[in-house]
């Protein structure tokens, strides 16, 4: 009586034993093929993780500094020329229900600011100077870095407050009375240095002094270049819609109205899209990767063909031959997209701590990527297994 003999199963956990024996055997060429995928999956990896912690950074700043401002400055004559706003402008917008606070600046023509009566009038360095109401840094979320804002007693007087970039460009990094600066050929003391303002950058470049001072000193004749409101936040759009119309009743299409904070999200759309290049170059980098695993895949067939004879001598058949080659593609790729992600989250990490974000790295990100991997691994592995099951004892064996 005979008995039928069928080849034995392989379990998956013999599965992985068989297929990290290649590894094993050659860890150099296993670890720079890994190598390849791990430099596509990292940059992948951190591209978007970098743009996820952009975008939660900007999101931190306008949850900090509000999106419910809205400013209102001059926009042009329909013969082109640079339309003004009516001094009673500030008052009129002061007055609508929902706006919360009101704050103006108002350039003064023909000043600029100079570290010394020494500098030759041309070298402006692109500092303005601008009469500021007081209530200004409440209303734009304006911090000072040093010294003090104006009060009602200071903005009568010579006294100027400087953006961060005025006061950088004039070479001044604190305040007090010793410090002064010529203001349209007049004489002001610095008792504040702003931080930077990042919803009114054009006041990081300006010399800002009281609007009586600067009516006094500097002839200043009152009418607002930029006036900033702040509004109910589910009155933001019926606000903006009516600001023109209250600034200037006779020619509201010379009057324009925004908000800051959608600037700082244009920026950030922006980034995406040089986000979205550095992605297709990850891409690149994991392809190259996957074919790197392929070409170490079709040289390992070839050369251990004596031992898939052996083992097919022994009673391994096709399939097991192909799964222990195409398990073997796999590991080399999941430890390549494990390196990756950790490595992408690493990158991530650093770069984030040097730009004061918060570290965001999406999830789908990691598994996405390291699933990626996997997915290409055994697109890249197939071949090669298919060639090595391919192959009848008797050839291997006597292949030299």
């Amino acid at each position: 009586m005979s008995a039928s003999l069928s080849p034995g199963r392989l379990r998956p956990g013999d599965v992985l034993r068989v297929g990290g024996v290649g590894l094993r055997t050659r860890p150099l060429r296993a670890f720079l093929s890994a190598l390849g995928i791990a430099i596509g999956i990292a940059a992948m990896t951190a591209v978007v993780g970098i743009s996820s912690s952009g975008q939660a950074a900007l999101d931190r700043t306008l949850a900090a500094l509000g999106t419910n401002l809205l400013t209102v400055a001059p926009g042009n004559t329909m013969f082109g020329e640079t339309a003004g706003l009516p001094a009673e402008s500030i008052a009129m917008i002061a007055r609508i229900g929902p706006v919360q606070q009101v704050a103006a600046t108002g350039t003064v023509p023909d000043a600029h600011a100079y570290r010394s009566d020494r500098i030759p009038a041309a070298q402006t360095g692109g500092i303005s100077v601008r009469a500021a109401h007081l209530g200004l840094p409440k209303t734009v979320g304006a911090a000072l870095a040093a010294g003090t804002w104006l009060n009602e007693a200071t903005a009568t007087y010579p006294a100027t407050v400087l953006g961060s970039t005025a006061a950088d460009r004039l070479g001044i990094r604190s305040a007090g009375e010793d410090i002064q600066v010529q203001l349209g050929g007049r004489w002001f003391t610095v008792i504040g240095v702003l931080a930077p303002v990042p919803l009114a950058p054009e006041l990081d470049t300006a010399a800002l002094i009281g609007w009586a001072a600067a009516e006094s000193y500097l002839d200043f004749d009152g009418h607002p270049t930029t006036v900033y409101t702040r509004s109910a936040d589910s009155a933001v759009d019926d606000v903006r819609g009516v600001l023109a119309a209250t600034a200037n009743p006779e020619a509201p299409n010379e009057v324009k109205v925004s908000r800051p904070s959608d600037a700082l999200a244009a920026r950030q759309a922006t980034d995406r899209a040089f986000t979205g290049l550095l992605l297709g170059l990850g891409a690149v980098a994991l392809l190259v990767g996957g074919v790197g695993v392929a070409n170490t895949m079709v040289i390992s067939v070839i050369e251990r063909r004596g031992e898939i004879g052996l083992r097919r001598s022994i009673g391994a058949t096709r399939g097991q031959i192909r799964l222990q080659f195409l398990a073997e593609s796999l590991l080399l790729s999941a430890l390549g997209g494990i390196g990756g992600a950790l490595l992408g989250i690493s990158v991530t990490a650093l770069y984030a701590g040097t730009q004061d974000w918060p570290t965001v790295v999406p999830g789908w990100a990691s598994a996405g990527a390291v699933g990626a991997t996997v997915l290409i691994g055994g697109v890249a592995g197939l071949y090669p297994a298919i060639r090595a099951a391919r192959l009848s004892p008797t050839e291997a064996l006597a292949a030299p």
